[in-house]
């Protein structure tokens, strides 16, 4: 009887360990966040600093997460100081007012083949809405990358500077609505 006991409590120990979640933090120094806005006569890039974020991971798939990004910390890949000044300002990100961005993710499809699609809430300028974007794993010994391309349409967070979408008559100085984000993610 004590070993049927036993053999049961092991039994049910093994089973909540293969559905236990893990819980990966990122790693904001190997993490990259890089930036493209572009507009009717050209464009600019640029890097942002991911602040702090974590994952939780079970199944080959993201279950939960969230990420803060650090907005005061926008920078123009030509160090133009008066556009990242621009980009700073309340005619964009208003940083002094809204410091942080925040991704919460809510859930993703598997990444069994290496990819996946990931699911949340994206906040920035304190507005909130939906997003969905596809991305790329590759599991590594100390941890786990993550690849995406992520498109941002800006007006949808009150990011109207510029836009054709608001404003008539702008010809060349035209800002396209949506912004792309290049993520290389990096949990452990």
């Amino acid at each position: 009887m004590k070993h049927i006991i036993t053999l049961s409590v092991l039994m049910v120990l093994a089973v909540l360990n293969i559905y236990a979640q893990n819980k990966y933090t990122a790693d904001t120094q190997q993490t990259k966040l890089q930036w493209l806005g572009e507009k009717v006569t050209g464009q600019h890039t640029g890097s942002i600093a991911l602040k702090s974020g974590q994952l939780n991971w079970n199944d080959n798939k993201i279950v939960s997460g969230e990420f803060i990004i650090d907005m005061a910390s926008l920078k123009d890949s030509e160090s133009n100081e008066r556009l990242e000044g621009h980009l700073k300002s309340d005619d964009f990100f208003g940083t002094s007012n809204f410091p942080e961005a925040k991704l919460i993710i809510t859930g993703s499809t598997s990444f069994e083949k290496g990819t996946g699609v990931v699911s949340g809430t994206l906040t920035i300028k304190g507005v909130s809405n939906p997003i969905e974007f596809k991305a790329a794993l590759q599991k590594k010994d100390d941890g786990l990358w993550f690849f995406a391309n992520i498109i941002v349409d800006r007006t949808k967070y009150n990011i109207r500077y510029g836009s054709g979408s608001f404003i008539d008559n702008l010809g060349d100085k035209t800002i396209f609505d949506e912004f792309k984000l290049k993520v290389s993610l990096f949990v452990k």
